[in-house]
């Protein structure tokens, strides 16, 4: 039985694989459908999910699995699930915007254990497994060490329904360009999460995402030295519903500035603040 290191050197491999099928059809001309009003899906995606698919009933025909695009089972199942976003930043891929992903995660009743995010344009892949640290292309990797949510460089994206939803993230969006260094939104949630645990963000929100957009990027913050919670705080958002990743050291200040606000110390402001 293969152990959770191996597990994750296997999915680098696959996770290259479909990768490279991804690169080569970046830039051509693509066919567009869409799933919602600004959630497109292409045939890059639809390969990429195919062989990861394959790939992974070939080497565990026991497990489940849950894909973005073609379903599977439920993302809270017992036992093992795969859990994949075979092309994450499809509406970037589609306008030829080179910040895309592909993730990979094993979850065990309910914890992500293993998982592997790759960027084919910048061939950059972030992996880790519970108890083994994480990993940027065979080099350890940790959390930044910012430690005031003023100094703090985030990020942050837009729920699909951000047309017509009352909560489409904007109030939140500014309450913390006040308060930090600045804040990017680059539309590709794992990129965002595997760029907190490598140290490149110090902190990331979002809400209203999808278990594959998460699962993988959970494991790597934290075996990275960060923290992952909800909005409330508590730990293993696996859902999605919401999210907060940083380095630990600024989040409880984020879930502050969730909580109250514009009422949240200003650091031009309250400079004898926390935040």
């Amino acid at each position: 039985m293969l152990g959770y290191a191996q597990i994750a050197t296997l999915v680098e491999e696959i996770a290259r694989e479909a990768g490279a099928l991804v690169r080569e059809r970046f830039g051509a001309p693509h066919r567009v459908r869409f799933k919602g009003v600004v959630d497109p899906l292409t045939e890059a995606d639809e390969t990429s999910e195919r062989w990861i698919v394959r790939r992974l009933r070939e080497a565990f025909p026991a497990h489940r699995l849950l894909a973005e695009e073609t379903g599977g089972a439920p993302w809270n199942s017992p036992g093992p699930l795969w859990i994949i976003d075979p092309l994450d930043g499809t509406n970037n891929f589609a306008h030829n915007f080179p910040h895309i992903a592909l993730s990979i995660a094993l979850v065990v009743d309910g914890r992500p254990v293993v998982g592997v995010i790759y960027d084919p344009l910048r061939d950059e892949c972030f992996s880790a497994w519970r108890g083994g640290g994480a990993w940027f292309n065979g080099e350890r990797m940790h959390v930044s060490r910012v430690g005031r949510l003023r100094d703090a460089f985030l990020a942050t994206g837009f729920p699909y329904d951000r047309r017509t939803a009352a909560d489409n993230n904007t109030r939140l969006l500014d309450h913390f360009l006040r308060r930090s260094q600045g804040v990017r939104r680059a539309g590709a949630a794992t990129l965002d999460l595997a760029y907190v645990a490598c140290g490149r963000f110090d902190g990331y929100w979002e809400p209203r995402l999808k278990p594959w957009d998460v699962a993988a990027g959970i494991l790597l913050v934290e075996e990275a030295g960060g923290k992952v919670s909800d909005y409330a705080g508590r730990p293993n958002p696996l859902s999605g519903e919401s999210v907060v990743a940083s380095n630990a050291a600024i989040h409880e200040a984020m879930l502050y500035v969730i909580r109250y606000g514009e009422a949240a110390p200003h650091p031009d402001f309250d400079p004898e603040a926390a935040l």
